[in-house]
Formats: structure tokens, sequence, C-alpha cells
């Protein structure tokens, strides 16, 4: 008898290794398949060169852009405050670096996976007409990886992340990294902002779709053949794939995230939410202050009206694709610092000055 328990626990100790290592390989699929898709947006972004004054004039989205630059700037001017700190996650090629110049920061760092993208911040970081009042750090790598805090050192105000955050939602990993750098890298009190496409539009407009695409004349939505009856059980909250193509800003694989579990899962690491709203109720909301109406008018947003320079219909819907999130990270802010003449900080960044995170 004592024999045959023997090879029954002999057997099932085979049975759960074996299972271990299947287990254990899928992950590793999954981590690498994972990494080569965060490797394709980047390689996407990085190829995007820099474009003239001329040739942002002429993009088939030019109010769209500027119309997310003004709810950028929005949300800058309500969220970050004279002195601050702040980090800049998927910095892209630093188009927010003016934004934060006017906002008189302290300090700047940002962190983006592609290489062509950081070094072109840093270009526009060093070819200013009028240098910016701030002293600015800039890394690559992929957040959404590594732990910020073995390459940068924390204590900041405010974190951003625009149109990015959602390229983490590919595996529940990727999504906690991100949130856990979030929290790890902000202050008490401290605002994580941003933008990212609204899941429940997203979903919404599959489900009157006719087939697994929409879209107009600016953007395109495609899913593939395993989300063909359009439904997304809780049991799936990552990895839902789908292909978005913008005219002359976007082509590559974006994923769901659906805001309820965003928000759990941020709350998680203490980070609680403050706003959600949609791009469309955000504007609404906003172009009442004439403050921002008058900052509306000088990006150009709505254009004269004239010829039909204006924000045209098309990319009125694609900005109903987007929504605006802020959240706060528990606990009390301590006090804030004394404020010196930043303006003596800048200097010029060369290319050794950007590092890389360490893995």
């Amino acid at each position: 008898m004592n024999a045959k328990r023997g090879k029954e626990r002999e057997d099932f100790g085979r049975i759960l290794f074996a299972v271990l290592i299947t287990c254990k390989i899928f992950l590793l699929a999954d981590a690498v398949e994972s990494r080569k898709k965060a490797k394709q947006v980047a390689d996407f972004y990085s190829g995007r060169s820099n474009q003239s004054r001329e040739e942002r004039e002429s993009s088939p989205i030019i109010h769209l852009k500027k119309l997310n630059n003004w709810i950028k700037s929005v949300l800058i001017h309500l969220y970050v405050h004279k002195g601050d700190s702040v980090l800049d996650l998927a910095c892209g090629k630093g188009g927010d670096l003016i934004k934060y110049d006017k906002a008189n920061i302290g300090r700047y760092v940002g962190v983006d996976i592609a290489a062509g993208s950081i070094d072109d911040a840093m270009k526009r970081y060093n070819n200013r007409r009028q240098r910016l009042s701030f002293a600015a750090e800039l890394f690559c790598g992929d957040c959404y990886e590594v732990d910020l805090e073995r390459s940068i050192q924390g204590g900041f105000d405010v974190c951003s992340c625009q149109f990015a955050l959602h390229y983490s939602w590919s595996t529940i990993e990727r999504a906690e990294r991100a949130l856990d750098n979030v929290s790890r890298m902000l202050n008490p009190g401290g605002f994580f902002i941003g933008t990212m496409p609204d899941s429940n539009v997203i979903v919404q407009k599959l489900r009157a779709a006719q087939d697994l695409e929409f879209g107009n004349s600016v953007y395109n939505i495609s899913f593939g053949e395993e989300h063909r009856t359009k439904r997304f059980p809780q049991a799936t909250r990552f990895g839902i794939q789908y292909h978005f193509k913008l005219e002359d800003a976007v082509d590559c694989p974006e994923w769901l995230v659906f805001f309820p579990y965003f928000q759990s899962l941020a709350a998680n690491y203490g980070l609680d939410l403050v706003l959600k709203l949609n791009f469309h109720d955000f504007v609404h909301k906003h172009i009442k202050d004439d403050h921002f109406i008058d900052l509306m008018r000088k990006l150009g947003a709505l254009g004269d009206g004239s010829n039909g320079d204006t924000l045209s219909p098309d990319e009125w819907e694609a900005a109903y694709l987007y929504l605006v999130f802020v959240f706060k990270k528990r606990g009390e802010p301590g006090p804030r610092r004394q404020q010196n003449d930043r303006r003596r900080q800048w200097s010029m960044m060369k290319a050794e000055d950007i590092k890389k995170l360490v893995t």
C-alpha cells in the first residue's frame, strides 16, 4: 500500500512538474511576443521624422493635432504648478516641452522606448530660440518593462503619460509595472495625468459595425477574427489587440483598456481617480473658460472658419475615441520646495547625455 501511494505521489509530482514547465513556457512565449510588439510600436514611432512647419500645417488632421495639444495644455495648466518636478512617460519627440516651460516647472525627466524619438526630443530641447527654463534628463527604454527606481531618482509632483498608456495593456505584467512605476516615482499627493483611447467608445463602434472594422476618412480601427463575437468577458481584461491607423500619426497595434479595471488596478498602487472625461466632454467643459478659449484661438484648433479651415466632422469623431484621466497618489504632500532661478540650470544636451534604463 505504501509503495502504491509512493508511486502515486511520484506520478503526481511528475505531472505537476510538467504542468509548471508548460505554464512557464507559455509565460515566456507571451513575454517574448509582448516585447516583439513593443518593439514594433517603438520602431514605428522612431521611424517618423520630424516635420517642418509647412508639412505639419498641411496634415489632413492638423486641427485634430491642435485640439490634442489644447487638451494637453489645459491638463498641464490645471495640474502642473510652478517649480514642479515632472516625469513624462512615453515622452516621444518632446512635444510637450514648451508646455512645461510655460508652466515654469523645476525639473523634467522624459522616458521613451523609441531611440529615434528620444534623439528628436534632445534636438528639440537644444534648438529652442529661447532657452527652456528647466534642466532636463532623457532616458531610452521601456518603462512598462523595467523598474524605473533603478535608473531615476523619484520625488515627482506630476507624472504624465500622453496617448501611450494603452501600450502597456498587452499583458497584466506590463500594466502592473507601468502603474507601479508611476506610484513609486510620485510624491504623496502627486498627480498622474494622461490621455488614452476610450475603450467604451471603441467597443460601441465595433458592435455597431457590420464587420470587424470601422472608421472614416482620417482613422481606421480593425479587430482580428478572434473577436468575431465582439464580446469581451472579464477574464480577458488584457491583451485585447486591435490595429489603429490615424492619418499622418499612427499605424500600429494597440490594446483596449477597460477603465473600471484600470481604476481598480491603479487603486492597488495607491492612485485614486480624480477625473475621467471623454475628449468631447472635456472640450465642452473647459471651452467655457475665457483663458482656455483664448488658448484655443492661439493654437488654431478650430481654424478661422474660412475655406473649410476648421476642425472637420471626421476629426471631431476621431477625437471622440479618446479620454482624459487624472489620478492622485494617496498620502499627505510634503512642504513645497523653495525655488531658485532655474534658468541657470539649462545646458546643451549631447547624445551621450541620453541614458539607457537599467534592465
